[in-house]
């Protein structure tokens, strides 16, 4: 893929600091389950299910999608829940989600920014992600052919 598939946009004035974040598969596929690991550092507590989260995904110029989430709920739709204290305090700051991707996505490049808020307001956390959804991978037929098959464009 040419473009970055994630950058933290955030800046000094959000709660979560110094954010990695791994995705395995690094190229996700849609239908699939993906790991999403996230580590930083939380400069004061937070209530992880009051966090507010604005969801925008684009394909293209226009906007598929642009909806605010509870953090729980965003995460339940994709399969997934909170791990670990859904309080935490201040200091070192772990969470590690199993998404089930949606098949019903288009095929295509996708742009998703994803802001958080805490419940009073505070920026949480902004990461603009970038998802190339552009090939469909598709079950080997049942002539008993090996190995699975690419097709290329929408369907």
């Amino acid at each position: 893929m040419s473009i970055r598939l994630m950058e933290d946009v955030s800046d000094s004035t959000y709660v979560l600091d110094s954010l990695a974040i791994t995705l395995t598969p690094a190229l996700p596929r849609l239908g699939h389950q993906a790991r999403w690991e996230m580590n930083g550092q939380l400069k004061e507590p937070v209530d992880l299910t009051r966090v507010t989260c604005d969801v925008i995904m684009k394909f293209g110029p226009a906007k598929m999608l642009d909806k605010q989430y509870r953090l729980p709920d965003l995460l339940e739709n994709l399969g997934a829940r909170l791990s670990g204290d859904p309080r935490p305090a201040a200091g070192p700051w772990q969470q590690t989600w199993n998404l089930q991707l949606p098949e019903a996505v288009p095929v295509a490049e996708h742009r998703i920014l994803l802001r958080a808020r805490t419940d009073n307001g505070q920026n949480f956390l902004a990461l603009d992600i970038a998802l190339n959804f552009s090939h469909r991978f598709h079950p080997p037929p049942t002539s008993g052919t090996a190995g699975s098959r690419m097709v290329h464009g929408s369907h």
